[in-house]
């Protein structure tokens, strides 16, 4: 099993920024793509970003030019960096993961989620 642990959250004012950080551990061979996404209550989740390798990213048009997603292989481990939040990005963010245990099996992952609030 994989286990994703999120950390970074927070409340912020419009204009500020944030670092969102990720985390997998367990049983872990390799991992393909790595992604974020957000939800609002009452609202389907949305992807935000996702990075198979530093050349190989996408973003949602809301976020482009804003957000910066990027990973660290050595330490299995991917951020979301956040900058000129607005109110409309308060959401809870999701991590989620591809990865192939050590079992050689394949399967996604989500990660227990934290809350980024946008408000002044």
């Amino acid at each position: 099993q994989v286990q994703l642990v999120e950390s970074g959250g927070g409340l912020v004012q419009p204009g500020g920024s944030l670092r969102l950080s990720c985390a997998a551990s367990g049983s872990i061979f390799t991992i393909a793509q790595m992604s974020w996404y957000r939800q609002v209550p009452g609202k389907q989740r949305e992807l935000v970003a996702g990075i198979l390798s530093e050349r190989d990213t996408n973003y949602a048009d809301s976020v482009k030019g804003r957000f910066t997603i990027s990973r660290d292989n050595a330490k299995n481990t991917v951020y979301l960096q956040m900058n000129s939040l607005k109110p409309e990005d308060t959401a809870v963010y999701y991590c989620s993961a591809y990865a192939q245990t050590t079992g050689r099996t394949w399967s996604g992952y989500w990660g227990q989620g934290t809350q980024v609030t946008v408000s002044s």
